[in-house]
């Protein structure tokens, strides 16, 4: 594999939408995605330098015709499928999720569902959690560098309220090469 693999590439960057994958092994490769009550999944196996990012949309259809690769397991299994395809080994992976936010308040538990949903599935399939920032009201921009696993993400303020309150400072916890910006 030579750099980034997904149906979006721009010179080592590489943006995912719902239901969208992305597979790297540069240290210049970055996948970026930006995520509401969505959950982001980044892997990577730190022997084989290779990792990935994937974007759920929700754990299972619930009866919806929207693609197959944007629900829970099916997103999970094609990008954990994609890195052993690369190269990778599955019992070396190493996990970061991000997202899960409550977007609007009283609509729906989907982003709640999302996150319990990836951490259940990473727990049943023994790949040890590295790092998280799920829950919330905020959105987020995440970046993932997939060779050695480094993650950071940006809350996105929402815009009507952005000058009424003060900017949101997060530090990350330690011991962690997560880092926040």
């Amino acid at each position: 594999m030579n750099g980034l693999t997904a149906r979006q590439k721009l010179s080592g960057s590489c943006y995912i939408a719902q239901g969208e994958h992305a597979l790297g092994n540069r240290s210049e490769d970055v996948i970026s995605t930006i995520l509401g009550s969505c959950v982001a999944t980044c892997l990577w196996d730190p022997v084989a330098g290779i990792g990935g990012m994937n974007h759920i949309l929700l754990p299972d259809s619930g009866g919806n015709s929207v693609a197959a690769s944007s629900y829970g397991a099916n997103a999970m299994e094609l990008l954990i499928n994609a890195m052993i395809s690369a190269g990778a080994v599955k019992k070396r992976f190493r996990a970061k999720i991000f997202g899960g936010a409550t977007m609007y308040a009283g609509l729906s538990d989907a982003g709640k569902k999302n996150g319990d949903f990836v951490l259940d599935y990473l727990a049943r399939e023994l790949i040890p959690l590295d790092g998280k920032s799920i829950g919330g009201t905020q959105a987020r921009r995440v970046e993932f560098w997939p060779a050695d696993g480094r993650a950071r993400q940006k809350l996105v303020e929402d815009q009507s309220v952005a000058d009424e309150k003060p900017t949101r400072v997060v530090t990350p916890p330690q011991g962690s090469d997560l880092e926040l910006f």
